[in-house]
């Protein structure tokens, strides 16, 4: 049975919800990296207030989040996160496909991640959406890949 999925902006009480996908996200990686990653440690409250956090919600579930900054030349892909029991079923690129749509609604031309080295399974995933791969190193104390993808305009 095909489950209801939508996706809505967040608001300061869906705080919690968000930081409980995001931790369950990226529970995977926490063997890989030294410290732990950093979308786990900020405070979701502030972001939501300050940047444009959606909520991508199997049902009433939080499945999904996607958060973006504005930057003078691009639109940052800050975080993105799927819960583990929702991987294979195309939520992230739904997300993914939103941040091109914000991106060109809001006259970007470009987006931009990073991510760390170590989340491989990321990279071949945003390299197959069409990123391509534009550097690599520390940052706030992670190894990080910095990626972009071009919108077409």
């Amino acid at each position: 049975m095909q489950r209801i999925s939508n996706i809505r902006r967040a608001v300061i009480d869906d705080a919690a919800s968000v930081a409980a996908c995001v931790r369950a996200a990226y529970q995977m990686y926490l063997a890989r990296m030294p410290n732990p990653p950093g979308p786990t440690t900020q405070d979701y409250g502030q972001i939501i207030a300050a940047h444009p956090v959606w909520l991508l919600l199997v049902e009433v579930e939080v499945a999904g989040v996607l958060v973006l900054m504005e930057r003078d030349d691009h639109l940052l892909l800050d975080n993105i996160a799927i819960q583990p029991v929702h991987h294979g079923q195309g939520l992230g690129g739904r997300l993914l496909a939103l941040a091109d749509s914000e991106a060109a609604r809001l006259g970007y031309c470009e987006l931009r991640l990073y991510t760390h080295v170590t989340m491989t399974e990321n990279i071949a995933l945003y390299q197959a959406k069409g990123w391509t791969v534009t550097g690599q190193g520390m940052e706030d104390g992670y190894e990080r890949i910095f990626m972009r993808k071009r919108l077409s305009s």
